[in-house]
């Protein structure tokens, strides 16, 4: 069986001011192309199809096309829903679309009910995981602490609970949407932390013939069945290098996966640019970022008049202004962004305390900022569902 596997459309999404919607529209028409061209049995979209849980109208109606199109090819879809998506908006009449071959799995308590395809060599059960948010599912689960290991697990022992009731030699494939170890993370993911920990180690997918991941933008093999297809467009600067692509994926008889890389369309190049204005501005180096996406990073020790508009003159598709003056380390001013970047937001909660009082926190004391941190993370998610409803 021939999957296609793609997640992280984010439909709505803008890059910095630049609307991108023309650009997931062209991807969505090279995602049929692709399906229609290179032979697919099956799709699978791992989560965050929207960017956010109350979607612009513009977004909802790229994806009412994308679903009337990938209906239109008879390919079955299997979609789950991500940490930015309403699961209950995104999952509406879900009964109704799957007569049209269009699997939508959004609630947590399906997880161990799969949809299930058939090939030459026997049946495919699709299991879709969606977004399980530690404290929301906690009870679901019956786990006694929340966390993203804990709940994701007890996702899988369902999933192989079910395979175990299945005919012999049934392939399977996991849908879900975390955050897995030894993943690469990028700027324009949504924290999903929980407890300090967000990741959650492969081993949690023995078993299972492909883990089909969402939720990190940039395409990896975290192992050969474990994989992240990535966004197919770049939403951060931090994605620069980043090679856009979704995974064509063939399950043979006995389960072992083959997989190739099909890449995206780029509607602009980024780059990341670094010097005092000056520099920047005649370095003949540079000629091939002039229309390019910019991210300009300006190292002046004073910081220059005009700098966005007589960067304009050369790079006109600049969208990102950034000061970093260079001083030594010692200097006083010094900014705070630079002191707090890369640190998470526990540990810049300790280092206050240990500011203001003179000593870190205590073990203990460490526990209660970390409940804190995940109540109000809890407290986000549920707000953002009565949103959506």
């Amino acid at each position: 069986m021939r999957l296609l596997h793609t997640s992280d459309w984010h439909l709505g999404r803008a890059f910095h001011r630049v609307n991108m919607l023309a650009a997931q529209a062209e991807f969505i028409g090279h995602l049929i192309t692709t399906v229609r061209e290179r032979g697919v049995d099956a799709v699978v979209v791992s989560g965050d199809v929207y960017d956010r849980a109350v979607p612009p109208l513009a977004a909802v109606e790229l994806f009412d096309d994308a679903l009337h199109r990938l209906a239109d090819l008879g390919v079955p879809t299997v979609m789950i829903s991500g940490n930015h998506d309403s699961a209950r908006r995104l999952g509406v009449g879900a009964g109704l679309i799957g007569r049209a071959g269009i699997h939508l799995r959004t609630e947590p308590s399906a997880c161990g009910t799969p949809v299930v395809l058939r090939d030459d060599f026997g049946d495919v059960a699709f299991y879709g995981l969606p977004y399980l948010e530690p404290a929301l599912v906690k009870d679901e689960f019956g786990v006694e602490k929340p966390g993203h290991e804990a709940v994701l697990a007890a996702a899988l022992d369902r999933v192989r609970a079910d395979l175990a009731t299945r005919a012999r030699g049934t392939r399977s494939v996991v849908l879900a949407h975390a955050f897995v170890t030894g993943g690469e993370a990028s700027d324009s993911e949504r924290d999903i932390t929980v407890g300090g920990v967000a990741a959650v180690p492969a081993g949690v997918f023995a078993g299972v013939d492909y883990a089909a991941l969402g939720h990190l933008h940039g395409c990896q093999t975290i192992t050969e069945r474990v994989r992240y297809s990535g966004s197919p467009l770049a939403y951060s600067f931090s994605e620069t290098d980043h090679r856009k692509s979704m995974w064509l994926v063939d399950l043979d008889a006995e389960g072992a996966v083959t997989a190739e890389r099909v890449d995206c369309p780029v509607p602009r190049a980024l780059a990341r640019i670094r010097g005092t204005l000056e520099d920047l501005l005649a370095d003949p180096g540079l000629t091939r970022h002039e229309e390019a996406w910019i991210e300009a990073t300006l190292t002046d020790p004073v910081r220059p008049a005009d700098p966005m508009a007589r960067l304009a003159e050369r790079f006109p598709h600049t969208l990102s202004l950034v000061f970093d003056p260079e001083r030594a380390p010692d200097d006083p001013d010094v900014s705070y962004a630079q002191r707090l970047a890369g640190r998470s937001d526990q540990e810049i909660a300790e280092d206050f305390v240990a500011h203001v009082r003179g000593a870190g926190p205590d073990e203990h004391e460490q526990g209660v900022l970390r409940d804190a941190f995940d109540a109000v993370r809890a407290d986000d998610a549920v707000r953002e569902r009565e949103v959506a409803r």
